[in-house]
């Protein structure tokens, strides 16, 4: 299954990169992470691994798949036979940023997961979407 909300920020890309990236700090603003610990050191870098706690769900570990600076950030975790993977998709828009979320689903327990939770990931994309805008545009963020 595939799950997809795009917001227009009007903000630079450079910032809803950073914001994107800085992944230690979503917690701060996220209302879809309680908790998130990164397992490296460092940027974040295809590899890089960190346990995120959401709500109403056990933590999963999520891994960097691919990073292509200012356009795209990709990560993957497994939960009940399912590859859950979340993409980051910005591209400038006039002065601001068309920023993608995707969540896709794949694998023998996808067609059960999005039946009992489908609802739920629209949901989440959503809200982080309308999350990243807000911290984004903050006076505190300088946007």
């Amino acid at each position: 299954m595939h799950y997809e909300e795009s917001t227009l920020i009007d903000a630079p890309v450079e910032l809803i990169w950073r914001l994107t990236t800085d992944v230690d700090d979503w917690p701060a603003f996220m209302p879809t992470v309680q908790k998130l610990d990164r397992l490296d050191d460092g940027p974040i870098r295809v590899g890089s691994t960190a346990r995120v706690k959401q709500p109403g769900q056990t933590a999963a570990v999520w891994t960097v798949t691919r990073l292509e600076p200012m356009r795209e950030f990709t990560w993957e975790t497994r939960r009940m036979g399912t590859r859950l993977t979340g993409r980051h998709l910005l591209e400038p828009s006039g002065t601001g940023t068309r920023n993608t979320l995707v969540l896709e689903t794949a694998g023998p327990g996808a067609g059960l997961l999005s039946a009992l939770f489908g609802g739920l990931m629209r949901k989440s994309i959503r809200q982080e979407a309308a999350a990243f805008a807000h911290r984004a545009t903050a006076p505190a963020q300088g946007g």
